[in-house]
Parts: C-alpha cells; sequence; structure tokens
C-alpha cells in the first residue's frame, strides 16, 4: 500500500500529541476500554483542571480556499460561502429601536442622567454637614444666648465663652438653634434625594430591562429571518449548531448590554461628570491638580476594554464551533452510543473549549489589571486631595467645607467610574456578541428567497432545460460534479435519473430549486432563466421529497398542511384544508397508519419525526409533496425508506400524481422509474444514456448493467391482477382489526398490571426507562443553597485561586472601614490642631496611609479579578465538559423525550454555563466585598461608636431585605423565562437544521412569524415582573439617602450634645453609607444571579440524573467467548414517550450463531425497535432478550456494545475526515491498512482516491459534502472495521445505486461469514440469500423460513415479493 497516503499515519484516532496521552484518554489497549468509564467524571475533573499549556489555541484561520480557480468561478463561489466582517460599535445593538423605543429610551437616559447627579448634590451636602460641624462647638455655643436682668431690662449679650477671668471672647460659630435647624434642614434635603432615587431608579430600570427585552427580541427576529434567507452554501460551511448558539447564548450577552447595565453605566458617568463640575465650583486649583488622576482612569478603562473586545470575541468564536460538534454529536446520538464513541467526542468538544476558556481567561486578566487600576486611582484621588487640600486650607486658598466637598464628590465620581467595570465586561461582551449576529444579518444572501424581485410568470408549462451547466459545491471547491451538463426536460413529462452515487442527480435537484448557483451555464424553465425568477415564487411551483425525509415537532396534519404554502388553499377554512390533507394522506398510502393512532391527524410526530419510523415519515412526506397540485414534482429517492408493499402502492400514487406534470425522479431502486417518460443515466457529472426503460435495455449498455444488478423484471398483467386482489380482500382488514382490538386489550392490561409483568430472570422493573420514579428524580429542583454548594463542589479543582481571590475581597471590603478611619482622623484634626502648619504636616502623612491604602486596593482589587477570572473560565469550560458527557451518558429515551430536544441540549450548554458566571467571576468579588465591607464597617462602628453604629446600621437590613426580595423575585422570573426561551430556541434550531425543506416549502415567512409570536408574548408576560423588580431596586438604590438622612441627623445630635466627636461621627457615617452603597451596586446584578442560580439548578439535575440503561456503570457481566446466539422471548414493548402505542407484542424468535437473518414487514411493525433492543438502547416492558442464553440487560451495556456493529438506516458521519470517521468505528487505533481494506470492502476506495485530499477529505458538517450513497458506504466501512460479532444493518444498503448495492451486498456477504447478521430491509433482493428470514407484522413474527420456503407457503412474504418483482430464477 505504498501508493496510498494516509495524513497522520499510524497515529491512532483520539492521539492529539503527548499532552492528550499524559492525560490517559483512552487506553490503546483494548481490554483497558471498559474501565474508563468508571473514572470517567473523574478523569474529565482532572483533565478540565489540569491543562497548563496553551500552545496553539487559536482557531485556524481561513484561507481563500477559491485562490485557485479562475477569477469567475471564485467569484461565484466565494460570494455564496463569505461572510464579512461587521464593524460594530454599542450603538449598533440599537439599531432596531424605532421612534417609540428611542423616545423611550430618551425618558430613560434622562431618568438616569439625574439619578446620577444626585449624588454629587449628596456630597454638596455632606460638605455642607461638615461645614455646619466645623462651625459649632458645643462648649462655646451653649454660652452665647439671650439674658434677661432682674429689672426687665433686655440686654444681648456678645458671642462668646467664658474663661476663669470673666474675659468674653468673639465667637463666630453657630448657636445652638442654627445647628439643629442646620441638621434637620440638610436631613431633610437628604431624604428628599432618597424619594427622587426611588422614583428615577425605578423608570430608568424598568424602561431599559423592558426595552432590552424588546431590541433584543427583535435582533433574534432579525437575525433568524437573515439566517432563513441564506443561500445552502451558507450552511455548509457553518453547522446549525453554531446558529445555536448565536440565536441563544450571543442574543443573551447582547440584550445584557443594552439593558439595565446600561443605565447604571449612564447613571455613574453622569455622577463622574457632575462630581468634576460640582468640584471645580468649589476648588479649580484642587480639581485641577486631582484631574491627572481621573484621566488615568479614563486611560486605563479604554485600553483594558479594547482588549477585553478582542478576547470575548475570539472566546465566542471558539465556542461556537464547538456547538456545532455538540449540535451534530447529540443528533446522533443512537450512533454514538452504539460505538461507545462518547469520551472520544467529549474529547473533541472538549478541545474547542479550550480555546474558549483561553480567550476568557485572558479577558478575565484584562478585566482585573482594569478593576484594580480604577481602585488605585480612585482611591489616590483622597490621598492627593487631602495632600493638596491641607496646603490650600492652609494658605487659606480653600474652606474645610470646601476641601470635604471637593475629596467627598470626587471619590464619589471616581467610585462611580471604578464600579463600571462590571458593567463594562457586559458590554464589551454584547459588542463582541453583536459583532458575530450583525455579520450574519448584514450578509447579502447569493440567493435571498426573501426578495421581492424578480418575475412570476402567469402560466407555468413545467419544461425544464439546463444548458452548459458548470457546477462546484461551495464547500468543495476543488471537485467538479457537472462540467458542460446539458439536458432537456419537456413540460408534462416523467424523467428519471440514475447512477451511482456522487454522479450529480442530487445536484441537478438542488439548481433546479436554486439552492446553489451554477459556476457557469444556465438552467430554464419554459424558457425562462431561473436566475431571472423571484425565488420565492418558483419554489412554490415546486414540490420536493428528499432521500431523508425532514419533519417538523408538531402534529401530522401541520407537517402536511405545510405544502399548501404558497397555494390558492393556504388561507382556507380549516375543514376544506383538512380534506385535502386526507385525500393527500390516501393518495400517498399514509391514512392506513395514520387513522389508527390514537389522535389521528394531531399524533405529534416528535421532533424530526423521531416518533415515526421511517416508512411513515417518507409517506407523509410524499402526502406533503403532492397536497399542493404542484406544476414541478422533484422526487429525490422518495420511496427508498418504503416497505415492498407501500412503496408499490405509494408507486402508483406518485405515477398518478405524475400525470400532466414535470417529474424528475432520482433513483437508485430501478423498478420505481421503469415506466419514466425519459430515463437518463449519469456518471461523474457527464450522460452517459438518454431512453426509456425499454429502449435503454435494448442498447446493452449501461442502464441494462444496472437492470441486471438488481434483477427486476417487468410486472406481468396476471401478477397485477392478483395484487389488486390481494388489496382487495376483506380479510385483511379483519386481521387489522383484530391486531388492533389485541393491542388496545394490551396496552390497558400492561396499565393496570404493569407490576404483574416481570421481566425474565432479572426481576427488575418492567416500567420503561422514564418511569414514574425517574420522573420525581427529573423534577426535584434543587434549593438556593444546593444549587450555590454545587458549583463550589465543582469549583475546587480552582481552589486555590478562590481563596487567594477571597483573601483579597477580605482586603477590598476592609478597605471602607479602614477609609473611614482614615476621613475621620483627618477631619477630627482639622478640628482640633489650630496650628495650620502642624495641620498640613500632619494631613500630609495621613495622605502618605491613603496612598498606601488605595495601592494595597489596586493590588487586592487586580488579584480579585484575576483569580475569579480565572477560575470561572475554567468553571465554566468543566460544566460545559461535564454537561456533555452527561448527555452522552444517558440512554436513548432521555433524547426521546419532548423537552429534550438537539436545540434545547445544544442551547443549554451554550446558556446555562455562561450563565453560572454570575455566581464568579467579578460577580463572586463584589458580592463578597459588599458583605466584608458591611459586616466590618458594622462591627468597627458599633466598637467604636455604638449608639450611631446600632441606629444608622438599623437601615441596612431593610436595604438588604428590598435587594434580597428583588433577587428572589428575579430567581422566580429567571425559572419560567428560561423554559420560555429554550422553547422559542428549539423552535429556531429545528426551523435551521431543516432549513432545506424550510427552504423548498417556502416556510420563511410562517417559521418567523411562529418565532415572532412566540418572543412577543415572552416581552409581554415579562413586563408586570420586570415593573416589580425595578421598583425593589428602586427602594435599595434610595434606601441608602435615607440612611445617609439618619446618619446626619442622630450624629449631629450626639455632636451637638459634645457626646460623639468628628472622629467617631465620620468613622460611622463613611463607613456605613459607603458599605450601604457598596451593598446597593450588589443587587444591581440580582438578575445575573437570577440566570445564574436557574442555570446552576439545571445543571445540578443533567450532573445528578442517573440514566436506566447507564453506560458509566461498571456493574454487569463482562460477555465471555461471545458466539452470537441471539433470542427474543414473549418480548412486549412500547416507547418511553408513547406508552398508549404498543410496537412489540409478544415478539418470540432465535437467531443461531453465524447466520444471516433478515427482517422483513411493514413500516412500523417493529424491525426497527427490534435492532433497538438489540443495542440496548432500550429495554422491554416485558420478556427478555439473550445473548448466548444469558439476559443482555445483565451485561455490562459497553462491554456489550463491542461486539455489535450497527449500520443505520439513516448514516451519520461528523465533521472530520474520511480516515476519522471510519476510525471512528474501532474501539482499538487501527492501521492504515485497515482502513483501506474495509473500504473497498465497502466499494468506496475508488472514490476516496479520486479525491485531491484522499482520506484526509473532510465530510462537512453531518456529512453534507457527500453524497448519501457515499456517506453510506463510509458508514459500513466503519462498521466492517470494529471486527463485530453481531452485525446490524438497518436498511444499510437503502442509498446505494444498483451497481454498488450489488458489490456492497457481496462485501457484507463476506463480512457475515463467521458472525451472526441481522439485517432490516425494505428491499428483498439485498436479503434472499439469508438463513432465515422473519416477516413481522403488528409487532411479533408471523412468518419464518427460507427464501424459497416463504415463496412456496405463499403468505405474507410471497405478497412482498411479487410486488417488488424478484426473479426466481438461480
Amino acid at each position: 500500500m505504498a501508493d496510498v497516503h494516509l495524513h497522520n499515519e499510524k497515529t491512532p484516532l483520539w492521539s492529539d500529541g503527548a499532552s492528550h496521552a499524559a492525560e490517559g484518554s483512552i487506553s490503546s489497549n483494548s481490554s483497558s476500554k471498559s474501565s474508563f468509564f468508571s473514572s470517567f467524571r473523574r478523569r474529565t475533573l482532572l483533565r478540565s483542571g489540569s491543562t497548563k499549556s496553551y500552545a496553539a489555541v487559536d482557531l485556524p484561520a481561513n484561507d481563500d480556499e477559491f485562490a485557485g480557480l479562475p477569477a469567475n468561478e471564485a467569484k461565484v463561489l466565494r460570494e455564496q460561502v463569505v461572510v464579512p466582517p461587521a464593524e460594530t460599535s454599542y450603538f449598533t445593538l440599537y439599531r432596531y429601536a424605532n421612534k417609540k423605543d428611542r423616545f423611550i429610551l430618551a425618558i430613560g437616559v434622562v431618568c438616569a442622567l439625574l439619578e446620577g447627579v444626585l449624588k454629587p448634590v449628596m456630597s454638596l451636602l455632606f460638605g455642607s454637614v461638615t461645614e455646619a460641624f466645623a462651625n459649632y462647638d458645643p462648649q462655646r455655643a451653649m454660652y452665647s444666648s439671650t439674658h434677661e436682668y432682674t429689672n426687665g431690662t433686655l440686654y444681648t449679650t456678645y458671642s462668646g465663652t467664658y474663661i476663669s477671668n470673666g474675659e468674653y471672647i468673639p465667637y463666630e460659630g453657630l448657636s445652638q438653634q442654627e445647628y439643629y435647624d442646620t441638621i434637620r434642614r440638610l436631613s431633610l434635603y437628604l431624604v428628599y434625594l432618597g424619594i427622587a432615587d426611588i422614583v428615577l431608579s425605578h423608570i430608568k430600570t424598568f424602561i431599559f430591562i423592558d426595552r432590552g427585552e424588546v431590541l433584543s427580541a427583535r435582533i433574534r427576529e432579525h437575525y433568524l429571518a437573515a439566517t432563513l434567507k441564506q443561500n445552502i452554501g451558507y450552511f455548509d460551511k457553518i453547522g446549525s449548531g453554531e446558529i445555536t448558539s448565536r440565536i441563544t447564548a450571543d442574543t443573551i450577552l447582547v440584550q445584557e448590554a443594552i439593558s439595565e447595565k446600561i443605565s447604571f453605566m449612564i447613571a455613574n458617568s453622569t455622577t463622574f461628570f457632575v462630581a468634576l463640575v460640582i468640584a471645580f465650583t468649589q476648588s479649580y486649583i484642587l480639581t485641577f491638580i486631582m484631574l491627572s488622576v481621573l484621566v488615568s482612569i479614563i486611560l486605563s478603562t479604554g485600553i483594558a476594554s479594547a482588549y477585553m473586545v478582542k478576547y470575548l470575541k475570539k472566546s465566542q468564536d471558539g465556542y461556537a464551533v464547538g456547538g456545532t460538534l455538540a449540535e451534530e454529536v447529540i443528533g446522533s446520538v443512537r450512533n454514538v452510543h452504539a460505538f461507545g464513541i462518547q469520551e472520544i467526542m467529549t474529547h473533541a468538544y472538549d478541545n474547542y473549549l479550550k480555546v474558549s476558556e483561553y480567550w476568557g481567561i485572558c479577558a478575565g486578566i484584562a478585566t482585573g489589571l482594569m478593576n484594580g487600576t480604577m481602585y488605585l486611582c480612585s482611591f489616590s484621588t483622597d490621598a492627593l486631595a487631602y495632600w493638596q487640600g491641607v496646603r490650600l486650607y492652609s494658605e487659606y486658598q480653600a474652606t474645610l467645607g470646601n476641601i470635604v466637598t471637593i475629596i467627598f464628590t470626587v471619590f464619589q465620581g471616581a467610585y462611580a467610574f471604578a464600579i463600571i467595570s462590571p458593567y463594562l465586561s457586559s458590554v464589551t461582551s454584547g459588542i463582541a456578541a453583536g459583532s458575530k449576529i450583525f455579520a450574519s444579518i448584514d450578509r447579502v444572501s447569493a440567493i435571498d428567497s426573501g426578495e421581492e424581485t424578480g418575475i412570476k410568470l402567469n402560466e407555468v408549462d413545467g419544461s425544464i432545460e439546463l444548458k452548459n451547466v458548470k457546477f462546484i459545491y461551495p464547500s468543495r471547491p476543488n471537485v467538479t460534479i457537472l462540467n458542460d451538463f446539458s439536458l432537456k426536460i419537456p413540460a408534462g413529462k416523467t424523467v428519471a435519473l440514475v447512477g451511482s452515487s456522487g454522479s450529480g442527480k442530487s445536484t441537478i435537484v438542488g439548481l433546479i430549486e436554486r439552492f446553489y448557483n451554477p459556476i457557469s451555464g444556465e438552467v430554464f424553465l419554459d424558457g425562462h432563466n431561473i436566475m431571472d425568477l423571484n425565488i420565492r415564487w418558483l419554489r412554490q411551483k415546486i414540490a420536493l421529497v428528499q432521500q431523508e425525509p425532514t419533519l417538523f415537532a408538531c402534529s401530522i396534519y401541520e407537517n402536511i398542511a405545510y405544502g399548501l404554502i404558497g397555494t390558492e388553499f393556504e388561507f382556507s377554512s380549516p375543514t376544506e384544508k383538512r380534506a385535502l390533507v386526507i385525500e393527500a394522506c390516501k393518495q400517498a398510502n399514509a391514512w392506513t397508519f395514520i387513522e389508527k393512532m390514537p389522535e389521528g391527524l394531531d399524533t405529534n410526530v416528535g421532533e424530526r419525526g423521531f416518533l415515526m419510523s421511517g416508512g411513515q415519515k417518507q409517506r407523509i412526506a410524499i402526502a406533503r409533496a403532492i397536497v399542493s397540485n404542484p406544476k414541478i414534482l422533484l422526487l429525490d429517492e422518495a420511496t427508498s425508506a418504503l416497505d415492498t408493499k407501500s412503496e408499490g402502492v405509494v408507486q402508483e400514487a406518485l405515477e398518478r400524481a405524475s400525470k400532466n406534470r414535470t417529474t424528475i425522479v432520482i433513483a437508485h431502486r430501478l423498478s420505481t422509474i421503469k415506466d419514466a417518460d425519459s430515463i437518463v443515466v449519469m456518471s461523474h457529472g457527464r450522460i452517459l444514456e438518454v431512453g426509456t426503460h425499454n429502449e435503454l435495455l435494448a442498447k446493452q449498455g449501461e442502464y441494462h448493467e444496472l437492470v441486471k444488478a438488481q434483477q427486476i423484471e417487468t410486472l406481468k398483467e396476471k401478477e397485477k391482477e392478483q395484487l389488486d386482489k390481494i388489496h382487495s380482500d376483506p380479510d385483511d382488514e379483519g386481521i387489522e382489526q383484530v391486531l388492533n382490538e389485541k393491542a388496545i386489550e394490551l396496552s390497558d392490561y400492561l396499565h393496570q398490571s404493569a407490576l404483574d409483568l416481570a421481566r425474565t430472570k432479572t426481576g427488575k422493573s418492567i416500567l420503561p426507562a422514564q418511569g414514574p420514579e425517574s420522573q420525581a428524580q427529573d423534577n426535584t429542583v434543587p434549593s438556593f443553597s444546593e444549587a450555590f454548594k454545587f458549583i463550589y463542589d465543582l469549583s475546587r479543582p480552582e481552589m486555590s485561586y478562590n481563596i487567594i481571590g477571597l483573601i483579597a475581597c477580605f482586603f477590598n471590603g476592609m478597605g471602607y472601614p479602614a477609609l473611614g478611619l482614615l476621613w475621620g482622623t483627618n477631619l477630627q484634626a482639622f478640628s482640633d490642631i489650630m496650628d495650620r502648619y502642624e495641620l498640613r504636616a500632619y494631613i500630609s502623612r495621613m495622605a502618605g496611609f491613603l496612598f498606601m491604602l488605595a495601592c494595597s486596593l489596586g493590588i487586592s482589587n487586580t488579584i480579585t479579578g484575576v483569580a475569579f477570572g480565572y477560575s470561572s473560565s475554567r468553571l465554566v469550560r468543566r460544566i460545559r465538559n461535564l454537561s456533555f458527557s452527561q448527555m452522552l451518558r444517558q440512554d436513548i429515551a432521555f433524547f426521546d423525550r419532548d423537552e429534550n430536544t438537539v436545540g434545547f441540549l445544544t442551547g443549554t450548554l451554550s446558556r446555562d454555563a455562561q450563565a453560572v458566571e454570575g455566581l464568579g467571576g467579578i460577580t463572586l468579588g463584589k458580592f463578597i466585598d459588599a458583605f466584608v465591607t458591611v459586616i466590618g464597617s458594622s462591627v468597627v462602628s458599633i466598637a467604636l461608636a455604638w449608639k450611631l453604629g446600632l441606629v444608622v446600621t438599623s437601615g441596612v437590613p431593610v436595604l438588604v431585605g428590598c435587594g434580597f426580595y428583588r433577587f428572589y423575585l428575579l430567581t422566580e422570573f429567571e425559572a419560567r423565562v428560561k423554559k420560555e426561551n429554550e422553547r422559542s430556541s428549539t423552535y429556531a434550531c429545528e426551523a435551521i437544521s431543516a432549513i432545506r425543506t424550510v427552504a423548498a416549502l417556502t416556510r420563511e415567512s410562517d417559521v418567523w412569524e411562529t418565532y415572532h409570536s412566540n418572543l412577543d408574548e415572552i416581552v409581554h408576560r415579562n413586563r408586570p415582573v420586570s415593573m416589580r423588580s425595578a421598583f425593589f431596586y428602586g427602594l435599595t438604590s434610595g434606601q441608602v439617602f435615607f440612611i445617609m438622612a439618619l446618619a446626619t441627623w442622630y450624629g449631629g445630635q450626639l455632636l451637638g450634645t459634645g457626646e460623639y466627636n468628628l472622629f467617631q461621627f465620620y468613622l460611622v457615617f463613611l463607613s456605613i453609607i459607603f458599605g450601604a452603597e457598596t451593598a446597593g451596586v450588589v443587587f444591581s446584578f440580582a438578575p445575573d444571579v437570577g440566570k445564574a442560580v436557574q442555570a446552576a439548578k439545571s445543571i445540578k439535575m443533567l450532573l445528578e440524573r442517573v440514566p436506566d440503561i447507564d453506560s458509566w456503570s461498571e456493574e454487569g457481566k463482562v460477555p465471555q467467548n461471545v458466539q452470537g446466539d441471539i433470542e427474543f422471548v414473549d418480548v412486549h414493548f412500547r416507547y418511553p414517550t408513547r406508552p398508549e402505542v404498543p410496537v412489540l407484542r409478544g415478539l418470540n424468535m432465535k437467531i443461531q450463531k453465524g447466520q444471516y437473518v433478515a427482517l422483513v414487514g411493514a413500516s412500523g411493525c417493529g424491525k426497527s425497535t427490534t435492532i433497538s433492543l438489540i443495542e440496548e438502547f432500550y429495554r422491554p416492558l416485558a420478556g427478555t432478550v439473550l445473548l448466548d442464553g444469558q439476559d443482555i440487560s445483565e451485561f455490562n451495556v459497553n462491554n456489550y456494545r463491542q461486539h455489535l456493529a450497527l449500520v443505520s438506516q439513516e448514516p451519520t458521519l461528523y465533521a472530520g475526515s474520511i480516515k476519522y470517521n471510519i476510525q471512528l468505528g474501532s474501539p482499538t487505533p487501527v492501521t492504515d491498512d485497515q482502513v483501506i481494506d474495509v473500504c473497498k470492502q465497502a466499494n468506496i476506495h475508488g472514490f476516496i482516491m479520486s479525491l485531491p485530499d484522499g482520506y484526509d477529505t473532510l465530510c462537512g458538517s453531518k456529512g453534507t459534502l457527500l453524497s448519501g450513497g457515499q456517506k453510506q458506504r463510509i458508514a459500513i466501512a466503519r462498521a466492517l472495521i470494529r471486527q463485530p460479532t453481531i452485525l446490524l444493518l438497518d436498511e444499510a444498503t437503502s442509498a446505494l445505486d444498483s451497481e454498488s448495492e450489488k458489490i456492497v451486498q457481496a462485501a457484507l456477504d463476506i463480512a457475515a461469514k463467521g458472525r451472526t447478521t441481522i439485517a432490516v430491509a425494505h428491499r428483498l433482493s439485498t436479503i434472499q440469500n439469508a438463513d432465515v428470514i422473519y416477516v413481522f407484522e403488528a409487532g411479533s413474527v408471523c412468518e419464518a423460513g427460507t427464501h424459497q420456503e416463504l415463496l412456496a407457503k405463499k403468505g405474507r412474504y410471497y405478497d412482498l415479493v411479487q410486488l417488488q418483482a424478484l426473479e426466481e430464477r438461480s
């Protein structure tokens, strides 16, 4: 094999270098494969917490992959996939605000500005209070009074003080009456300010919260609308997971940036600038001196913000790609469980988390440095102000009132600016998220289905012509699919396209639907270039049934009624539309199974139709296509998933539907297209032959070989008559009725006597995986303390960083009591030291202490920001990693539940982990700061001035109570909003995942309208809660002024009597006030904390959920010397999500080792369910499944599945190379030769080697870069490389062309030698050589035997064979 080169030769799949090997991901020893599950949680914690190197953490740069193409071709391809970056500023986030919004926001801004003015005004009052205290001496003022002498004459003495020699010295201070009047007046002013603050805070907070929700909802709507109108090439390059991440997590970041946090920034910024103005009015000299520090604050903030935006963008980009991988993996969870690749996928997901984590840590460091610098500068203003202020005071250039007003005002301004940093972090995150969202919104789609331009023809005949078309997929620019391709399709004719996989058949359908633009050449409809036609109108004239049918999570009726969009019946009455739907169901042979369902047409099909079998989904999709009576019908393997009996009836219906309309049929099963008006045989993008069935047979060319490979002959007239007789036989209906009645009886029996039906041998509960016990477990919502303890436990790997952060927070919190001590000491000195030079020297020394305090707080705040930023980034990664692995741990029943959709689960990974940061990082630091400040201030105040301390501290519990009630309110509110947002996000994700179907049905407007209604309802429901929340925030904010008023009034009384001095008053006043302000600021983070608590509860519930079939469990026997005997003993089964519908009803079946066994029967009869039970995706409700005579439920599930290999009906590939996807099948490392060998067996090696990158060719998200047949053959190779004892084939060759099918079937026959093979098949030509064929009907086996034996019986199998016209020649 020297001529074949594989990338990263001899390297195990799960190895990414020494670092990964050191982490011990998966041992190369196959015997240890089972053991890694035992320590998975421990090792995942260690892995996510122990990586020290971030050598290559940036995402790979996107080189211009079109550089090697001609300029005109590169232009066509580039415009279909490239997303130009959007220049985003903060005001861009308000781009969807209308005049009403701008008016309301203007009111909110005015209220925020006025609120910001209040604190500087409070500083003026504080200066006046200080001046009053300085101008009043209780010992001197008590002698300044009026004296009345005994003779009745009234004399007024001089204001003065009495000394021992009887001499009066003039006293120019306030009298007692003036002093108390001043204190009362100033206290009352503070009360007025508090009332104003309550009103203004309430209004501005409500306005910004409400408008934030409204505008973020509009951004979500515009993003979804812009995404839905993008061309399909755009989705080939990015996955639906990335789009889900944008619409869930990123829009929340934008909402936080434009919500109440910006109102806090406006208010605090106003405080800063108004404080400067007031300071200038008091002393411009001192204010100018202090400006140097303030400029440093502004510069450091600007520089740090730029780095924060840069790093946060990179972090979000890293996770967006990981979100796509998560969406892929969760969407194919059956495949993940079947091959036991949970840890491999978790590690792949974690690689993207490393990128996001690294840049998140960088952003945290930038935030910490900014925070520390701001605190250093803010507290340095006090030192500078006292140092220079006392100089001016000593030189009579400023009064004490001027100095105190300036110091308090500038400090308030600097403090207001300093506490902006957490809000600034949210704003920068919002800008970073908005840039990605608006880049998608602003992208001009190369094929915009929302445009109104373009020709709309009055009449459509349906003639189609492709003329000299060259086509290359934008996501695979190195591979030419069609080259100079020309084809004419007359109006009203049926044209079939046949040929090998990858020959370009489905590409033609994509071009006609205008999913893509050709590189060159033209596509005509009735002589008009479709590039000139209105896209929406064009698609409404076409009906498409794809190879893998897509249904939406709603009722059968709604799914089919979507086919009426754009027709004259779109707005018909419900009765008329229902009649059309029923008729379409009858034509598509779907009505028979629909009317037997308990809810009939109103039955919910589940997410992506998972509650329906493959054949049922396909028939519903066909009904949806023909209900609109389209002019052009495109059938891309429309009957590939149908059983033989259904196929015959549906094919007849499709033939009737094809009359008088243009029909293009893509088929591998040639029996479905032999009556076509023209058959086009294609290979490698070229036409080999064209003609009718008989003409092409007569040519003895390529078509003849294809027909021969499938062994098909024309049905005889006699067989048709017999077929009609079979279908008209009334006994069938009677049998079906009896079986249905028995199913109902069994249903009642199982519901009433479930406890009496014990599983054979095991004695375990016969309840489904999600029984009452599991439900009760799932619904136990943790309390706040439990959620907090849970987050604490998860954070233990970073405990050292958290302890450092806590210690730093203690120093931060004690900063304000220390500041109160220094302020009190300084102001007392102004009162006690009369000598101004001595005072200057003393205050200068105290300014040095203040600067030392500033430096200490700068360092401690930096440490706090960096430590908590680091630990919170690690925590987010750990939560996402553990949540993802826990999701993959769950059994299949978990994913069947309506609430656990792919969109919901991927949104949970994106949103909840990020929300938990509300209990960590800067927010946690602020909470601890506030707690230490309040407690420290209270203790110091009560210790040194207990009367005033107790009185003033009494107001703090009221403030904290209002804050905590708001927190409680928002926590309950977030629980409801979370569910509503998840529902709307899931809906959007479903639409994006099915974009081809949405585009073909022109459902873009319909999807948007539903999404808009959901969001509008959420916004209206949230408004009353937002109003109450804003009111309690206003109370919290206003309480600071009330506490200050109380402190001023009562403190003034104590000073007036001489009981307390200035030191004691200012110590209490400043400590408590700053503590109260800090607490008030902290409660502004209540929405973040509310979201974090709800997210923590959800994550805790997920991580503690233990599934019934646990892939992490080490319990159970390890299968030894597996032979491959499979036996079903009286097995009854119902899906946990549909307990009223029996699927298997007493199934008995025995498969001996080494046998090739086929399961055949009608859709929904239980064939695929049997495969699921063998894989132990579910467990029987009653009865037993045995392997070599032992109940499979007694085995360890991972060891057991190592002996199985599954090829599903719909192949699942992951974003990665072809080699990577094949290697996923093996539990142990494999060589390149082994990979090549299985690819040859699966008939895919030749195709792979024809690709420029060979085995390193990328498959694309969900394998979108490969055709259905190519994907299926790679999936077969993946199964073969596993070397299983038991091979499970669920329609393994359904997507293959005839030639490939024959070769692959021969390979499967060879692979079946020496192992047990169980094949589910509708195409009976693939299983006629089986050792035993089991014919299923109504959930049990009605016939069993070899092909010849069953034909001789002339029973059900004989009927199926006649329908497919199998030759009975040897």
